[in-house]
C-alpha cells in the first residue's frame, strides 16, 4: 500500500475510534479529534521518542495535550501504540476505566501531565522543558546526550486565551527553551460569542515578541507541512516554537464541522454515519481498526522501542565512563533522597525569636546543600519569602547553548537552582507542577498567602496528579499589618485545607519550620503547603513542653496544667499557638485543667489511627477553644458543637500587625473570655 495512503488510512482509524469512544460514552468532545488528528499522527509517528513499553523511560520525549478536552485523540494513539488495551478505549469515561474525560497523570499510562483546565497543560509543559534543560545541563558530557529530549505540546484557541499561557510563554521565551515544541489547532472557533470578537489578536506576533519561533500551516490535513514544520522547530535551538495548524474542527462530520456544535458533545449516531462515508470509512463496526494500520503501528512501537533500547546503550557507556554521575542520575529518577538528609539540620535556640519565614531560610540553605534535586524560586519575592538557594546559581540561558548542555556551575546557566518567575504566581505554580512531573527534582516556589489564589488551578491539579511540589506561603495572616486587607489573608488557610491531597502545615516556631520542611520532602504521594510567618515570633522553650518532632502526627497536646482529664481544650496553629499556651497558663491559674493542643497540620492529623485522635482530643471533653487568624470556617470538625473558634470572620485593615491582631480578637485576653464562655456553656452553674 502507498505510504501516503496508509497515513490517511492510520489519521481516519485515530479520528473514528476517538467518534465511537464519544458515541458509546454519550459524553465527550468530537470536533477537535476529528481536526487534530493529522497532526497528532505525525508527531507520533515521526517525531515523538517514546516508549509504549516502558512509559518511563527518561529520556523520552514528553507529549502534553494542554487541550485536555480531545482526550480521545490521545487515547487512541495510546491504544494503537500498545499502552492501552482496547477494552478501555471502549470504557471511555466510564466508572474505574483508566480512560477518563480529561487525562489525568499517574491513572493512564503514555499521559505526562493531567490537563483540561485550559492553559494548564501548556504551563507545565514549560517546566518539563526547565527540567529537561536543567538535567542535562548537569548530567550530559561530550559525546553523552543521556538528557536530550523535547517537550511537545497540542494546544488549542482556548489554551491560548487563558491568561497563564501568556505568563508561561513569556517565561519560556526569556529562558530560550528551544526544545518546548507547540503544535496550535488554530480553528477559530469557540463556545460562545463571535468569533470576530474573540479572535482579532496577532497570535503570531504576541508569541514571537515572547522570543518565540512561530511557523504555520495553512492546511491541517497536509501531513507533510507539519512534518515539515516539526522539523523546523526541532532545528531552531534557543527559542520555543509555536507552530499554527490552521484546522477545521469536527472536519468530515457534514452539518456540523467548523461549528461550536461539534466541540463538546457526540456527533450522534446519524452524524457519525455521515462523517465515516464522507472520508470514506466504514460505518460498521464501532472501532474498527484496519489490519495494515494495525501492522503500521506495531513496526512504530518496535522503532520507538529501539530507541529507547539504543538510549540504554548509551547510558551502559555512560557509567562506566561517569560511574558516579550515573548513580546520581538513577537515584534522582528513582526520586530516591540521598543518605542522611534529614540528619542535624538547624536547631534554634528557645527564648528567641525568628519568624518562620526566616527559620526556613535557613533550613532551606541546609537541604539545598544536601539534596541536589531542590530547584525553585519565588514570584519576584524572594527578599520576602526567602524562598532561595544561597551561591547555587540562577537558571537562565546560558550565552551559547548549543546542540548539547555540558557540565556547568555557577552563574547563570541552566545548571542554576534558583527560578526568577518575575511576577506570575500562577505560572509559578503550573512550572514548578511539570518540574515535579519530569522527575529528578524537587521543585518548591514561594508567594505571600494572599496571593495562593492566583495559583489555586495548579494547587489543584499537583494534589490530583499526586505530585510532590512544596508551595511555602510566607505573610501568613492580618498580622501583615500596614499593608492593608489586600494583602492579609483570611479565608485562604482554609480555602487551601479543603484541597484533597493537599497537606497543609502552619508551623508555632522556627523549629517547627524544620519539622514541616522535613515533612513535606518526605511526602511523594502529593503536594505540601507550608504558610509561614512575616513577624518574629518566639523559639517555644521546649522544657515541660511536647517536642517539635511531634508535628509529623499533625496535632499533638503540647502542654497540660495538670493530670488526667482535661477540664478545657485549647487549639493553636501557627504564631496563634503562643497565644493559646498563654492563655491556658492564665487559665490554670484559675484551677482550671487546661490543654493545649498545636494543630500544625490538620491534614497530618486527620491521618492518624483513630486511637490517638482520641487521646489529643478526647471527646468526653465538650469544652473546646481553636485559635487561627484567619477563617473559623471548618474548626466546628475539632471544637465540635459546644465549643468555639476565635478566628477572623471578615478583612482586615491597615495598621501595626500586632494592633491588627488585638482589635481582631487574636488575643490571650480575648481566648481566656471565650473559654469562660464555652466552660459555662458546658458546664452551667
Amino acid at each position: 500500500m502507498p505510504q501516503a495512503e496508509l497515513d490517511r488510512l492510520c489519521v481516519n482509524a485515530l479520528r473514528f475510534l476517538a467518534v465511537d469512544m464519544i458515541e458509546r460514552a454519550k459524553s465527550g468532545h468530537p470536533g477537535l479529534p476529528l481536526g487534530a488528528a493529522p497532526m497528532a499522527y505525525v508527531l507520533w509517528s515521526r517525531h515523538l521518542r517514546h516508549s509504549p513499553r516502558n512509559p518511563g523511560w527518561p529520556d523520552r520525549d514528553r507529549f502534553v495535550l494542554s487541550a485536555g478536552h480531545g482526550s480521545a485523540l490521545l487515547y487512541a494513539l495510546l491504544h494503537l501504540f500498545g499502552y492501552l488495551p482496547l477494552e478501555e478505549v471502549q470504557n471511555f469515561r466510564q466508572w474505574g476505566s483508566r480512560t477518563p474525560g480529561h487525562p489525568e497523570a499517574g491513572l493512564t499510562p503514555g499521559v505526562e501531565v493531567t490537563t483540561g483546565p485550559l492553559g494548564q497543560g501548556l504551563a507545565n509543559a514549560v517546566g518539563l522543558a526547565m527540567a529537561e534543560a536543567h538535567l542535562a545541563a548537569l548530567f550530559n558530557r561530550p559525546g553523552f546526550p543521556v538528557v536530550n529530549h523535547y517537550t511537545y505540546v497540542l494546544a488549542s484557541d482556548g489554551d491560548l486565551m487563558e491568561g497563564v499561557v501568556a505568563e508561561a510563554a513569556s517565561l519560556a521565551g526569556h529562558l530560550k527553551l528551544g526544545k518546548l515544541i507547540v503544535l496550535y489547532d488554530q480553528n477559530f472557533v469557540s463556545l460562545a460569542g463571535s468569533t470576530a470578537l474573540t479572535f482579532t489578536e496577532n497570535v503570531r506576533q504576541r508569541f514571537e515578541a515572547y522570543g518565540w519561533q512561530v511557523l504555520e500551516v495553512p492546511d491541517g490535513n497536509d501531513l507533510e507541512a507539519i512534518d515539515a514544520a516539526l522539523g523546523a522547530a526541532k532545528a531552531e535551538r534557543e527559542r520555543p516554537s509555536l507552530i499554527c495548524v490552521r484546522t477545521v474542527i469536527g472536519y468530515g462530520a457534514p452539518t456540523k464541522a467548523g461549528t461550536f456544535h461539534v466541540h463538546g458533545a457526540p456527533l450522534g449516531p446519524e452524524e457519525a454515519r455521515a462523517a465515516k462515508r464522507a472520508l470514506g470509512w466504514p460505518e460498521e463496526p464501532p472501532f474498527f481498526v484496519p489490519e495494515e494500520v494495525r501492522a503500521h503501528f506495531a513496526a512504530l512501537r518496535a522503532q520507538a522501542e529501539a530507541q529507547e533500547d539504543a538510549w540504554h546503550e548509551l547510558f551502559s557507556a555512560y557509567e562506566k565512563a561517569y560511574p558516579e554521575l550515573a548513580q546520581e542520575f538513577r537515584r534522582r529518577m528513582r526520586g530516591e533522597l540521598p543518605p542522611r538528609w534529614d540528619e542535624d539540620l538547624p536547631s534554634f535556640e528557645p527564648g528567641t525569636k525568628v519568624s518562620t519565614r526566616k527559620a526556613s531560610e535557613t533550613v532551606l540553605q541546609a537541604l539545598g546543600e544536601r539534596i541536589p534535586e531542590l530547584v525553585g524560586g519565588s514570584a519576584d519575592l524572594n527578599p520576602s519569602c526567602f524562598t532561595w538557594l544561597k551561591g547555587k546559581g540562577d537558571f537562565q540561558a546560558p550565552p551559547d547553548p548549543g546542540p548539547v548542555q555540558g557540565a556547568v556551575g555557577g552563574g547563570w546557566s541552566y545548571a542554576g537552582r534558583n527560578i526568577h518567575f518575575g511576577v506570575r504566581e500562577h505560572a509559578m505554580g503550573a512550572i514548578a507542577l511539570g518540574l515535579a512531573r519530569h522527575g529528578g527534582l524537587i521543585p518548591f516556589c514561594g508567594t505571600f498567602l494572599v496571593f495562593s489564589d492566583y495559583m489555586r488551578p495548579p494547587v489543584r491539579l499537583a494534589a490530583m496528579s499526586h505530585s510532590p511540589v512544596i508551595f511555602v506561603f510566607t505573610h501568613d495572616s492580618v498580622a501583615v499589618g500596614e499593608d492593608g486587607p489586600t494583602h492579609q489573608p483570611v479565608e485562604q488557610l482554609m480555602n487551601l485545607r479543603c484541597v484533597p491531597n493537599l497537606v497543609v502545615i502552619r508551623p508555632a516556631d522556627a523549629n517547627e519550620v524544620r519539622e514541616a520542611w522535613i515533612a513535606a520532602l518526605r511526602r511523594r504521594e502529593g503536594p505540601t503547603a507550608l504558610i509561614l510567618t512575616r513577624q518574629d515570633v518566639p523559639v517555644l522553650p521546649r522544657a515541660g513542653l511536647a517536642g517539635p518532632e511531634n508535628l509529623h502526627r499533625g496535632g499533638y497536646v503540647l502542654w497540660q496544667a495538670q493530670q488526667g482529664t482535661p477540664d478545657l481544650i485549647l487549639i493553636g496553629t501557627g504564631s496563634e499557638v503562643l497565644v493559646a499556651l498563654e492563655a491556658g497558663r492564665k487559665l490554670a491559674e484559675e484551677g482550671i485543667n487546661v490543654r493545649v493542643v498545636a494543630m500544625p497540620s490538620c491534614e497530618l492529623f486527620l491521618a492518624q489511627p483513630p486511637e490517638y485522635q482520641e487521646e489529643v482530643l478526647p471527646k468526653a471533653v465538650r469544652a473546646r477553644v481553636a485559635v487561627e487568624a484567619g477563617c473559623p470556617l471548618g474548626w466546628e470538625r475539632f471544637v465540635g458543637l459546644d465549643g468555639a473558634v476565635v478566628g477572623i470572620a471578615r478583612f482586615g485593615a491597615s495598621a501595626p500587625g500586632s494592633l491588627v491582631l488585638e482589635k481582631l480578637g487574636i488575643s490571650v485576653e480575648n481566648v481566656v473570655r471565650v473559654a469562660h464562655t464555652v466552660l459555662a456553656r458546658v458546664s452551667p452553674a
